[in-house]
């Protein structure tokens, strides 16, 4: 593992720590199931010690929880947390949005609107290994351009535990299109410099995500049981 040549400048647990969690993240380590210490303590060729100091901050972050006598396990987020960190997430990307139309540069706007055209060619295509990244980085770029740290690392934890309730809501009925268009609406209202505008295209996005996700999960939820 190549994160673990640089522990000179990194300590171990925090190396283990992101490895973890991109494990988690991208799915190899699925929701409700069991982290197995033994193996990854082998597979990093590391100590329990370090690994245990590791997994208590991803039980911190709300990635794992701890369970006596049974070890660690990835978290399950079930729809009515998802819906309140839903909530959240809306209210602090209104205000991103906000900040970002109030301090917004011809090059970002720029940079904006040439993310936006990479989307649309996955979307024609409607192709979601393609596009799910380009939206992760859409948005991630907003907060870090609305030059607020605080609000930054808060959205990006709420991210972080959403993707413990993904679904691909964004392939049904057109809807990579449909999100598309609200980034959008979302640059416009941010390239004419209008705040108010900017904050409620911003927030109503995340709501109409929300939907979207709750929607598909309801979807399939009714499909299992039939």
């Amino acid at each position: 593992m190549d994160d673990l040549t640089v522990l000179r400048t990194r300590s171990l647990p925090g190396v283990l720590e992101k490895e973890i969690e991109k494990a988690i993240l991208g799915g190899e380590l699925v929701p409700g199931g069991r982290v197995n210490e033994n193996a990854l303590a082998g597979h990093y060729g590391v100590s329990r010690g370090p690994l245990r100091e590791a997994l208590r901050t991803l039980q911190a972050a709300g990635l794992v929880v701890s369970v006596p006598n049974r070890g660690y396990f990835v978290r399950r987020v079930d729809p009515a947390e998802a819906t309140q960190i839903y909530d959240v997430r809306a209210a602090l990307f209104g205000l991103a949005g906000e900040t970002l139309a109030r301090r917004a540069s011809e090059d970002l706007v720029a940079q904006l609107r040439a993310r936006l055209d990479a989307m649309d060619e996955a979307a024609r295509a409607r192709d979601f290994e393609a596009y799910y990244p380009l939206n992760l980085a859409f948005h991630d770029y907003i907060v870090e351009a609305a030059g607020n740290p605080v609000l930054a690392a808060h959205y990006r934890d709420l991210v972080k535990r959403l993707n413990l309730f993904r679904a691909r809501s964004l392939v049904q009925g057109g809807g990579l299109a449909v999100s598309n268009a609200e980034h959008r609406a979302m640059v416009e209202a941010v390239a004419r410099r209008d705040p108010a505008a900017a904050r409620e295209t911003f927030a109503n996005h995340v709501a109409r995500a929300r939907e979207r996700l709750l929607s598909a999960e309801s979807s399939a939820a009714s499909a299992s049981s039939t």
